[in-house]
């Protein structure tokens, strides 16, 4: 998939650090749950939208891979983009990764996406989610909500 990045600006809040001055690894599946949200709303598919035509797109699986430390008050930079899609998953990667002021006016304060990611990579990670409906039943997308399908297939490709 060739798709751009959706890049989502940020600060490290004090409260995400721990005793050694460095973001708990635990706030990086959190983060890539804001780059996620942040991405369906640029895209036009808020989950609340989604939620209010029945479905639910709940995690099966989080993974993180951990290259260098975020301290308080770094500024942060979220990628996010589709991974993988099919009728009844969809799957998300993310790159967070430390910025300068001068990064981000230089590579973002015109557009939401871009075609690389940029700065000092801090951390990778994936999530993959299943559809379900309000009783927790999988549902294919495609059969049930051909739009928003489409609408996938469109920015992942």
């Amino acid at each position: 998939m060739t798709q751009a990045w959706h890049q989502y600006k940020m600060r490290v809040q004090y409260k995400d650090t721990d005793q050694m001055g460095v973001v708990h690894h635990g706030n990086y599946i959190t983060w890539f749950e804001v780059g996620r949200t942040e991405w369906m709303r640029h895209f036009e598919m808020s989950y609340h939208a989604l939620e209010e035509q029945g479905l639910l797109l709940p995690v099966l699986d989080a993974s993180a891979v951990y290259k260098s430390s975020a301290r308080f008050d770094d500024l942060v930079v979220l990628f996010t983009r589709i991974e993988q899609y099919s009728p009844i998953r969809l799957a998300f990667e993310y790159e967070a990764r430390r910025i300068t002021e001068e990064d981000w006016k230089a590579n973002g304060m015109r557009s939401a996406t871009a075609d690389e990611p940029y700065g000092e990579l801090l951390t990778t990670g994936k999530t993959t989610h299943m559809w379900v409906n309000e009783a927790w039943k999988p549902v294919k997308l495609r059969k049930n909500h051909p739009e928003i399908y489409e609408q996938i297939k469109r920015i992942a490709e």
